[in-house]
């Protein structure tokens, strides 16, 4: 489930499916789009605070729910509106005129570091982690290859996605992925006081300043974007990607073909 608060100037969206270390359904992803929009229009709200309930930020999506898909009759068919789904929720995040702070207090995982990334700005705790386990179930991380290059470099992606390295809260720091680093018990006050300074600005000229860092710096990411998401709904299609994911369900470890 996802949950909207708001406390002008900021609003916060709260990823809460603690039992399920907040794993993303398809129904969840489309209650981000909607709190997009809606925080999108109210003017009173001038940053997002994107958080989540429990002892994880996010950890992808659910894997459960892909497993069945993956067995259905029209997989394929369905394996691309989840991936146009998927990257409509990260191009919403980067397009946003406003804002998007990432409060993170726990491990983010495959499409829980790429919300992260999509985000302009991260605080978190020391308890804070990133990792990409995509290829173990036989998947690609075609959404976040694009975002998390774009935020660390190359050198680094290849640390997370091919090295399967995990890296804690200090290190994403130090790397600039992870803008403050507080306790645990400050993640959301300081996002909240860090939106409180933003909005001092002119709005206009704030979201004219994201738009410009975006389009800058990430000059062809919406392309790479599109050809990850496709290389994810690809990927999904694959005798590895369903055995790689009936192995999680079932509790084992994979036998790829």
């Amino acid at each position: 489930m996802i949950r909207l608060h708001k406390l002008a100037p900021s609003g916060t969206i709260l990823i809460d499916a603690p039992s399920s270390c907040n794993a993303l359904t398809r129904e969840m992803v489309r209650q981000l789009l909607d709190a997009i929009s809606d925080f999108h229009q109210d003017k009173s709200i001038r940053g997002i605070i994107l958080s989540s309930k429990g002892e994880h930020f996010c950890s992808g999506i659910d894997l459960k729910e892909w497993h069945e898909t993956s067995e259905s009759l029209d997989a394929q068919s369905q394996w691309q509106e989840i991936a146009d789904e998927l990257q409509e929720l990260v191009e919403g995040l980067l397009r946003l005129p406003k804002p998007v702070i990432a409060a993170i207090d726990g491990p983010a995982r495959g499409l829980g570091v790429a919300l992260a990334c999509a985000a302009d700005l991260v605080v978190a705790s020391t308890r804070a982690e990133f990792s990409a386990p995509a290829p173990k179930i036989g998947l690609v991380s075609g959404l976040l290859t694009p975002l998390i290059t774009f935020r660390c470099g190359g050198s680094t992606a290849a640390r997370i996605l091919l090295g399967r390295e995990t890296l804690q809260a200090p290190e994403l720091h130090r790397l600039g992925i992870i803008h403050r680093l507080v306790a645990s018990e400050q993640i959301w006050a300081a996002a909240h006081e860090w939106i409180g300074n933003i909005a001092e600005g002119s709005a206009e000229a704030v979201g004219l300043t994201k738009r410009l860092l975006n389009e800058m710096i990430g000059e062809s990411m919406m392309m790479q974007l599109s050809s990850g998401s496709a290389m994810m709904s690809t990927a999904a299609n694959t005798e590895a990607a369903v055995e790689g994911m009936r192995a999680f369900v079932e509790k084992r470890a994979p036998k790829f073909p």
